[in-house]
This record gives C-alpha cells, sequence and structure tokens, in this order.
C-alpha cells in the first residue's frame, strides 16, 4: 500500500509536495508525542552552554536574517 502513496506524491507537482510536507510538519507538531532523544538534549545543552561561555560563537536573529536577504539578493 506505501508504494502506491509514494508514487502518488512524486506524481504531484512540487508545490503540492510542499504543501504536503507543512501539512504533515504541523500535525506532528500538534501531536505533542514526538520523543525526544537523550542524545539530542545532551548536545542541546551543551550548545547552549558554548554559546553562554563565547556568544561571538553565534549570530543574533537579525544577523541571520540579513545574511540571508544578502545572500538572496546577490
Amino acid at each position: 500500500m506505501m508504494d502506491y502513496y509514494t508514487d502518488a506524491i512524486r506524481a504531484l507537482p512540487d508545490d503540492e509536495k510542499l504543501l504536503l510536507v507543512q501539512r504533515i510538519w504541523d500535525d506532528l507538531a500538534g501531536s505533542g508525542s514526538l520523543p525526544v532523544p537523550e542524545w539530542a538534549i545532551t548536545e542541546a545543552n551543551r550548545r547552549k552552554s558554548e554559546m553562554i561561555a563565547d556568544p561571538r560563537l553565534g549570530m543574533t536573529h537579525e544577523e541571520v536574517t540579513r545574511r540571508i536577504a544578502d545572500w538572496r539578493n546577490g
């Protein structure tokens, strides 16, 4: 049965595939049942500690959006 759906999804135009992915993502996010593995929590905490110790390692939200805009505009 899964092959039928896979073939149907592959036949969709890209914009419809993206919409499908967004709907699936929203459904997963709303379920609240996605487990977070312990290694991911440990890594997130490590990175947070690293950023607190040396904020120069990261960028502000404004810096990130500016860099993306610069990249898009050539």
